[in-house]
């Protein structure tokens, strides 16, 4: 029966019969969800199928008689099958908590890798374009960039899962041409049985449409058989399955319930995101999640509506949960008193580390005596501003080249913004040492440590842990921690001076937790667990203490900022204030981008922010009503020692539903931005306009107070500080550990290594002709390890620089021929062989003497695993 149904359907396929099409398996009606709870569900049944298995062998071998459920069941399967999956699975991940948006965003990201799901090598394009069936389901802008790109995706605004799995997108009830309130949820193949209109359909009070005729998407299940047949003519049956069309208000079945359903929280985000590409909104989205907390947070000028409701979701602020008042509030901690909750004190969460060691730090916004009702904001979060989110600050910024200092997106910005702290972020960071049980003996936790001066030691208290509020640097000891050495043969001297004193020396060696280097700060916080205060630690584990260092950091040079619209740049200079292009009034700009990085982009939408943002700033008179929009603009701040400035009034532009340039007619009852820029509010006190109606101005150079030749486009744009900082990424190095076999220095700043000199690099020396320094380069600056030793020595006794020697490449390089039976000898210019031998004694004696510390063992490599192993 099944298979003649099969064939039957192949047929009518052949034929080109409407309403018969193939199956598509991009389709989001073939693709479903696997939420949480059913991966923790598989999890657990593999982990019951083990312990089933054991249960059956024991019950064979043990005696009937004696056979209890304790001796016969072991629960350790299914815990070890739950821990597994939340220790090891590709979707189980470490939340992303740099801003409230990133944590929110996190836990509505949807996956097509991990076990059951696609690989990366293997995905093809089909599986990570968009699909129409995606439509209010999934976003089709936010997604990252790279090989991930389209297998990762975040669920649509108003999207939600039903109970089988698949995704849902709500849409209004329309009965004979009139929209209702009425909402329901449909799956992608249920949608496609209808005519859907648009959200941002015209439609008056009472839900009838305005335009006689609307437009509308539906399946081919849904187009009239004369619609159909048309289609099939035009051999587009088989591609797209979506039909774009207008219909008479009559038949239209649903309407799309808001503009922005289609896209993700992240997207909803970007103001004028129908001004910009869909690559650019793309970085948008994913660089919103990367914008650090900011030690003020400033909610934006230009908003799109959705902030206070991603903030409230995203819950890192506190909110009321009935009406109530105010009794009690402090700087950690709220009391409140409720009419049906009773009192309920709200501990506030003061400079926490988040798991991307940023800060979590909660405020208060509420006053002793304030009536409160459902939802009202207690206390203020992580970028978050009296509830709205905040991700960054509004800064005046003009589009402008200056003296090349903005090439290739490139930002100058005015020293304001460091002196004021505008841009400043807090930083934490987690150290963490144990002590373990060694076969030597147990490591101690003490301030007793070999060959340390007081003066190391001061900041440590009579634990051998550093105190609360001391200043660290790198190198400082956090933590001071002896490891037993193994006993060597005593010198004639040593046990006499041990006789005489009755003490026997203690043989440990220093493994005390320091401060890595290139980092600074304050300790914040100490937390200490010992095993015999009943602490849970893990075995072998006898104490450990974690250590909090928290930096303020300043924005600097080197720092990757970035606006909404994907327009992102790295701070080439930070100019003084007086040599900021200013206006007429005497206001310096905070920013300075390059105009070059707009039109090629195609993301318009951030000179359409600017002038919005500038007119929120100011506030203005509505030329439709003769009614004042925003309060009075508090001036003369520009110059003031400020972290942020109070605008006259905040906007939201809805997405694809947002203010228009100068298109009257698609502005309805609001006013276009140039209306609003001709009637905006005198910016200086003596009531003289700066700007004009196409939102340029004339600046005067910094420097000479001479004007610039062309107006100038300036505004307020919203502009996040990002995680890329310049701090985690600088390093330089002397001297360091080697790599054990080619004994040049290690890779990477985690090693503390060296820059890599590669074949390219060498190729650049080569072509300018530079031989001494490339032979240096390959000589004694990396793995010629006598060398290396004898310059140090010549440089201390101030001699010449001797001649380089053999690398040790070249020896391994050597032996590795060797290992393939091919004889490599090395010959001198008479002919003569030269001996290849190791020369290690020498050098470590002079090493020695010299105070360096060759021999340390690569970090991974066996004589570094002895050592570990011997501590265990």
């Amino acid at each position: 029966c099944e298979v003649l149904a099969s064939i039957t359907y192949m047929l009518h396929l052949v034929k080109q019969e409407p309403g018969y099409r193939l199956d598509d398996q991009d389709h989001f009606a073939n693709r479903r969800i696997r939420s949480v709870g059913e991966l923790i569900q598989n999890q657990v049944r593999i982990g019951l199928s083990r312990m089933e298995r054991v249960v059956r062998e024991r019950m064979t071998t043990q005696d009937v008689e004696a056979i209890t459920p304790q001796t016969l069941i072991n629960i350790r399967p299914v815990v070890a099958a739950i821990k597994e999956f939340f220790g090891t699975s590709q979707l189980s991940q470490f939340m992303d908590q740099v801003n409230p948006l990133s944590g929110l965003a996190h836990r509505r990201r949807l996956s097509a890798l991990g076990p059951g799901g696609l690989s990366r090598e293997r995905a093809g394009f089909e599986v990570r374009d968009v699909h129409f069936s995606h439509y209010g389901r999934m976003c089709p802008i936010n997604t990252p960039e790279g090989p991930n790109i389209g297998l990762i995706g975040y669920l649509s605004t108003f999207a939600r899962i039903n109970e089988f799995g698949f995704i849902e997108s709500p849409y209004r009830a329309v009965v004979n041409g009139k929209v209702t309130n009425d909402i329901k949820y449909m799956a992608a193949d249920e949608e496609e049985n209808y005519v859907v209109a648009q959200a941002n359909t015209p439609i008056d009070d009472k839900g009838d449409f305005l335009d006689e005729r609307v437009l509308v998407r539906r399946s081919p299940q849904a187009a009239s058989l004369d619609d159909l047949r048309k289609m099939l003519e035009a051999e587009s049956f088989f591609g797209a399955t979506t039909d774009i069309g207008y219909v008479p208000p009559s038949e239209v079945d649903y309407m799309d319930v808001s503009p922005k359903q289609i896209v993700s929280v992240a997207t909803s985000l970007i103001p004028f995101l129908e001004h910009d590409d869909a690559n650019r909104a793309l970085m948008g989205s994913n660089m919103q999640r990367q914008a650090v907390p900011l030690v003020r947070a400033e909610a934006p000028y230009i908003g799109t509506g959705v902030e206070d409701r991603a903030a409230r979701d995203a819950a890192d602020l506190i909110q009321a949960i009935d009406v109530g008042d105010v009794i009690t509030v402090t700087g950690d901690s709220i009391t409140v008193e409720y009419k049906t909750a009773g009192r309920k004190v709200y501990r506030l969460a003061k400079f926490n580390r988040s798991n991307q060691d940023t800060c979590i730090n909660q405020r208060p916004r509420v006053r002793e005596g304030d009536k409160v009702k459902v939802g009202t904001i207690l206390a203020d979060g992580p970028s978050t501003d009296h509830g709205e989110l905040a991700l960054g600050k509004n800064l005046l910024v003009a589009f402008m080249p200056w003296e090349g200092y903005n090439f290739e997106d490139a930002i100058i910005l005015s020293e304001r913004l460091v002196r004021d702290d505008v841009l400043t972020s807090i930083h934490i960071h987690e150290h963490e040492v144990d002590a373990r049980d060694t076969k030597l003996g147990p490591e101690e936790i003490s301030r007793d440590i070999p060959n340390l001066s007081d003066e190391v030691l001061a900041d440590l208290d009579d634990r051998g842990i550093v105190r609360v509020g001391a200043e660290v640097g790198p190198g400082d000891v956090l933590v001071g921690k002896v490891t037993p050495k193994g006993e060597t043969e005593l010198t004639p001297e040593e046990r006499l001076l041990r006789a005489i004193f009755g003490e026997k020396a203690r043989e440990v060696r220093d493994t005390s937790l320091k401060v890595p280097h290139g980092e600074n700060g304050k300790v914040i916080d100490v937390k200490v667990f010992n095993r015999d205060e009943g602490d849970e630690l893990p075995p072998g584990v006898n104490q450990l203490v974690r250590v909090y260092v928290a930096q303020k950091r300043k924005i600097s040079v080197g720092d990757k900022l970035a606006g909404r619209h994907g327009n992102k740049g790295v701070i080439s200079k930070i100019l003084p204030v007086e040599d900021m292009p200013y206006t007429a009034d005497g206001t310096p700009v905070d920013i300075i981008l390059n105009p070059l990085g707009v039109p090629s982009r195609m993301n318009v939408g951030q000179v359409m922010e600017a002038h919005l943002g500038y007119c929120a700033r100011w506030g203005w008179t509505d030329p439709k009503t003769g009614n004042k929009v925003g309060n009075e603009p508090i001036r003369g701040t520009e110059m003031k020692t400020r972290a942020n400035t109070e605008p006259s009034t905040f906007i939201a532009t809805p997405v694809f539903d947002g203010a228009h340039w100068d298109e009257k007619d698609q502005a309805g009852k609001h006013p276009t931005i140039q209306e609003i820029l001709e009637h905006l509010n005198p910016e200086t006190a003596d009531g003289a306009r700066l700007i004009g109606r196409d939102g340029k101005t004339t600046l005067y150079n910094g420097r000479t107070g001479e004007t610039y030749d062309n107006s100038i486009t300036v505004g307020y744009m919203y502009i996040l500080k990002l995680a890329h900082l310049v701090d985690d990424k600088i390093h330089a190095r002397a001297t360091g550990p080697y790599s054990m076999i080619t004994q040049q220095p290690l890779g990477g700043k985690a090693q503390f290594g060296g820059q890599r000199f590669g074949e390219m690099e060498v190729w650049a020396l080569e072509a300018y002709g530079a031989a001494y320094c490339l032979q240096e380069l390959l000589t004694i600056k990396s793995d010629d390890v006598l060398g290396r030793v004898k310059v140090y020595e010549a440089i201390v006794k101030g001699d010449n620089i001797p001649e380089p020697g053999v690398p040790e490449s070249f020896k391994v390089l050597m032996k590795e021929m060797q290992a393939l039976c091919i004889n490599v000898e090395v010959l001198a210019t008479d002919g003569s062989e030269i001996e290849m031998r190791g020369e290690d004694d020498e050098v470590y004696r002079a090493a020695e003497e010299l105070g360096i510390d060759i021999s340390r063992p690569e970090r991974g490599s066996d004589d570094d695993r002895d050592m570990q192993r011997e501590r265990a």
